[in-house]
């Protein structure tokens, strides 16, 4: 592991699980593959953890043979990598122009408001969910869009998308 701190057991196990996936690409130093493997591990990365946290990122530099500042660069460049931690069910809703046109700012505001949180910001209190606001999804003959961790949502209204979020509360 990159740091000397003592870990919890889960991270020590997440830390495990990333080497594991890393150490089965089998790169070395003078591998000029590593640095095209760089997003795949990044995303295997916030795939185990979340979201990217410094630490995260210092970890995959180390075992990839790459800079910190090359890995900080590829996170912040693309809006896919979380440097924060996201809620259980994130929903993300498309403001593209379909959507837009369709009433998705509507819907974003309304599960700002029944939710107590703003888009792009910090999950809510209890951890169970964080919302995003995106340009376009890809699926504008269903506007307006929104997506639970990745399922797709049609035609949402301010009350459908309330309805959705009730069902995900149940859940927990």
């Amino acid at each position: 592991m990159c740091c000397a701190k003592k870990l919890s057991e889960a991270a020590a196990a997440k830390f495990a699980e990333l080497d594991q996936f890393i150490d089965g690409l089998g790169i070395d130093r003078n591998d000029e593959r590593r640095r095209g493997r760089l997003i795949q591990v990044l995303h295997r990365a916030q795939d185990i953890f979340g979201y990217l946290p410094r630490e995260v990122q210092i970890h995959v530099a180390d075992k990839l043979f790459l800079s910190e500042a090359a890995v900080s660069g590829v996170v912040s460049f693309y809006n896919y990598f979380s440097t924060e931690p996201k809620g259980k069910y994130c929903i993300n809703v498309c403001l593209g122009t379909a959507c837009y046109v369709k009433g998705s700012e509507k819907v974003l505001s309304e599960i700002e408001r029944v939710l107590g949180v703003k888009a792009d910001t910090q999950p809510t209190a209890d951890g169970l969910f964080s919302i995003s606001a995106l340009r376009c999804v890809g699926a504008c003959g269903l506007a307006p869009v929104m997506m639970v961790n990745g399922k797709v949502y049609g035609k949402v209204t301010p009350a459908k998308a309330v309805e959705i979020i009730n069902e995900y509360k149940k859940l927990g």
